[in-house]
């Protein structure tokens, strides 16, 4: 009996800030979902989680500037998320958010654990304040030319642009985005991960890793060469996990970067009560057989594969990354897709134009695995009408007709058949190796690219052998052809 392997599938959790476009769609969620749909039919028990972040900076920014709640943007997003991965068909076991009382609890059991083993400690440091609006500035209240790249709109934690990772004080001519101000650094009290103490730790566990995707593995090699940076874990704020101490006073809560990571712990634990088995959970994070991936955007790898890592070897026990199959961008005329920006199509506008299992197929096989991929609605339509439709919906349609037609809907059994049957069937055996081979490397497009190069065997097969004209002609040929071409679907289908 095949062992059934637990599976977890990890996928970035989307700031409930506003409409998430379709890059985010094929960065992420689309490719998770086709590969958890695989390790179900491979009979591994897959896991996958993930939610809304309901804590992030973009949240209260939002809030900010619409003269709303915190929770009256988180409520608005989420809402709209969930609907739009139901008509999506994405298959999730949980879809929570960070605003749960278990996530909370988590984040501070592990919070607590950390700062027992000596990995966080407390610093007074000199962070960003708005001297207009009267308070500290989270990162991502401030803004800046980011110093790596030059791009003149970076946030105080990451460049949107090159994907590095910063400190506010590096950006140049920083200013709030709450008053346009230029912030004045003041003493302020934080309590810090010491990162830079698992730098050594995490490079030796990268060297480890097989068949990682090139740019993760040498951006990665790239953050631990210089050398991983200590990072306050929390911030100014009245929006978030409350700290399990109270040694800073009111006004601070666990930030974002540390916590919406824990998600995936959390969400695991969450799902296992809700199933009636609170312990179920540990079947993936205690288990050495058990493997976990984690769908993400370019810009979350320094947070999955460095900062993630980093985390779980502080609180120790639970099973690392086995593979982080980020993807690249996804670019609309030319930019790369940003929700923040207003750059790009809003899932729901896609979902609005298109099918949403066509929808799904366009950006499958346009999936930025490698490189950054531009998508276009015109781009989109093509591969519907010239991939999806001429190949594998012209192929069904013609199969089944001809089948319901000469064969009076029933499937009968079929004597001799000619070598080009055999030939048939053993290119779709071979297709179906390949496909299930591509799917394991997480290299989809490849998987979906060899599935339509089998349906066009079928089809190419169907036109030298004419079914139709053998109907009348040699009845017991025609349904041999018939036969082998359904069962040849069969495999492409799956």
């Amino acid at each position: 009996m095949a062992v059934r392997v637990p599976v977890l599938v990890a996928v970035a959790w989307p700031y409930a800030s506003g409409s998430r476009h379709l890059g985010h769609l094929a960065g992420a969620y689309l490719p998770a979902d086709v590969y958890a749909r695989y390790q179900r039919l491979a009979g591994n028990d897959v896991l996958m989680v993930s939610g809304s972040d309901v804590h992030g900076t973009p949240i209260t920014v939002r809030a900010d500037a619409e003269g709303v709640t915190p929770s009256e943007i988180v409520e608005r997003y989420h809402s709209e998320f969930c609907d739009q991965w139901e008509m999506l068909g994405i298959s999730w076991d949980l879809y929570t958010t960070t605003g749960t009382r278990n996530h909370a609890e988590v984040t501070q059991d592990m919070f607590l654990v950390q700062l027992k083993n000596g990995h966080i400690d407390k610093r007074v440091s000199e962070q960003f304040y708005d001297p207009v609006g009267e308070r500290f500035l989270p990162d991502r209240y401030i803004e800046g030319t980011c110093p790596r790249c030059g791009y003149g709109a970076a946030r105080g934690d990451q460049c949107e642009h090159c994907g590095s990772t910063l400190d506010a004080t590096d950006l140049i001519e920083p200013r709030s985005r709450i008053s346009g101000a230029v912030p004045e650094l003041r003493p302020t009290e934080h309590f810090y991960y010491r990162y830079s103490d698992f730098t050594e730790r995490v490079a030796d566990w990268l060297k480890t890793r097989r068949g990682w995707r090139p740019h993760v593995l040498n951006s990665s090699f790239g953050w631990t060469n210089e050398g991983l940076k200590d990072r306050a874990i929390t911030r100014d704020l009245d929006w978030g996990v409350e700290l399990p101490v109270d040694d800073l006073g009111e006004g601070k809560r666990i930030y974002v970067w540390y916590d919406a990571v824990i998600g995936y712990l959390s969400a695991s634990k969450e799902w296992a009560a809700r199933n009636g088995d609170p312990d179920a959970w540990k079947r993936w994070w205690h288990n050495d057989e058990s493997r976990h991936l984690y769908f993400v955007g370019k810009d979350n790898i320094p947070f999955h594969a460095m900062l993630w890592p980093a985390q779980l070897m502080g609180y120790g026990g639970l099973h690392l990354p086995d593979n982080v199959p980020a993807n690249q961008y996804v670019t609309f005329s030319g930019a790369k897709m940003a929700a923040g920006r207003g750059v790009g199509l809003a899932i729901g506008e896609g979902l609005r134009l298109f099918e949403p299992d066509a929808l799904r197929y366009a950006l499958a096989a346009a999936l930025p695995e490698h490189a950054d991929t531009e998508v276009s609605i015109e781009e989109i339509a093509r591969r519907i009408n010239d991939e999806l439709v001429a190949t594998w919906g012209n192929l069904v349609n013609r199969v089944l007709s001809l089948a319901q037609s000469a064969l009076g809907g029933a499937v009968p059994k079929v004597g001799e058949r000619h070598s080009s049957d055999a030939a048939l069937l053993s290119a779709a055996d071979d297709a179906l190796r390949e496909e299930a081979d591509c799917i394991e490397r997480v290299e989809l497009r490849a998987g979906l690219r060899c599935a339509m190069e089998a349906a066009a065997r079928v089809n190419a097969y169907l036109n030298s052998n004419e079914p139709w004209k053998l109907a009348s002609a040699d009845p017991d040929r025609a349904a041999a052809v018939l036969v082998t071409a359904l069962e040849a679907m069969a495999g492409v289908r799956t």
